[in-house]
């Protein structure tokens, strides 16, 4: 396909995905004092299979972990979900400062070490408040899902264990996950920053240059391998944003690792259809979903 197609065809992606208007959740609740360490919970809106609990479904936002991009973007994607027979959890945390770039840049990506205190923080809280939230979700039925720098968070929040000994973040055992579907993750830093991935935004959560190789081993997923839990990464080969190599990458050092992981490629689709509900991927996506969870 021309490149001027593509990217045409990626405006439009992103349009669309974007156009939806946010969706409300049933509840919210904190897992900490700062106002973005809080949990949005939806509750199922139809019944799948035979009833009783469901799945619960946690939802880790993108946009390159800077901080205009919150979970608001996401919202249409967690309802849809819902409506798909899911209890979902929609998580914020911490991102970039405002305003922390110069004019006509963006704004720096991810807070170290805030952006992961507060996923695991959020991770680790989770099957209490939603106990409160949503008492009809199964928490022994987990799946973390993530777009792009989400993505990223969910195949590390699943890998704590195998963190270095004196990570803050590190668990004695695996999570109690079903398993992880990581939406065109930013799944793999060395090759991320080698494709200039969202302007250097792995670079940046990580503190900069100075930074950036001391802090890998505690942050890049390619580097937490193997962890034992079920995982699959849902790609678009015309994605502009996250590129396919990237996805591959961390699917490769897991090969290495001696794991499988699931890598599904999906034709003619960018960044952006993941999320977008009215998207043939996004039933892609469910679908997946649904393979570990249930």
């Amino acid at each position: 396909m021309p490149d001027d197609v593509v990217a045409a065809r990626a405006v439009a992606e992103e349009e669309s995905a974007f156009s939806h208007p946010p969706v409300d959740p049933d509840a919210t609740a904190a897992y900490g004092d700062h106002p973005d360490q809080v949990i949005d919970f939806y509750a199922p809106k139809a019944q799948v299979g035979p009833g009783g609990p469901v799945p619960l479904v946690v939802v880790l936002h993108g946009g390159a972990w800077r901080a205009p991009y919150d979970r608001r973007h996401i919202t249409p994607f967690a309802d849809y979900l819902a409506r798909r027979g899911f209890a979902v959890a929609n998580v914020e945390y911490r991102r970039g400062a405002e305003g922390a770039a110069g004019q006509g840049t963006p704004p720096v990506a991810g807070r170290w070490p805030d952006t992961f205190d507060d996923v695991a923080a959020a991770l680790d809280a989770l099957p209490a408040l939603a106990r409160q939230a949503l008492p009809q979700a199964d928490a022994r039925r987990t799946v973390l899902t993530g777009h792009s720098a989400g993505g990223h968070l969910a195949l590390w929040a699943a890998a704590r264990h195998v963190l270095p000994a004196d990570a803050p973040w590190r668990t004695a055992g695996s999570t109690a996950l079903r398993g992880v579907v990581a939406l065109a993750p930013i799944a793999d830093f060395t090759v991320a920053e080698k494709l200039d991935v969202c302007g250097g935004a792995a670079r940046q959560l990580l503190g900069g240059e100075e930074q950036f190789a001391e802090r890998l081993p505690y942050a890049d997923p390619a580097l937490l391998l193997p962890t034992g839990i079920a995982t699959t990464l849902v790609q678009g080969r015309t994605d502009l944003v996250v590129p396919e190599p990237v996805a591959e990458a961390y699917a490769d050092a897991a090969a290495k690792a001696g794991e499988v992981v699931g890598l599904t490629l999906l034709e003619d689709v960018g960044h952006f259809p993941l999320i977008d509900p009215v998207a043939d991927a996004c039933a892609v996506v469910a679908e997946e979903i649904a393979q570990l969870a249930w």
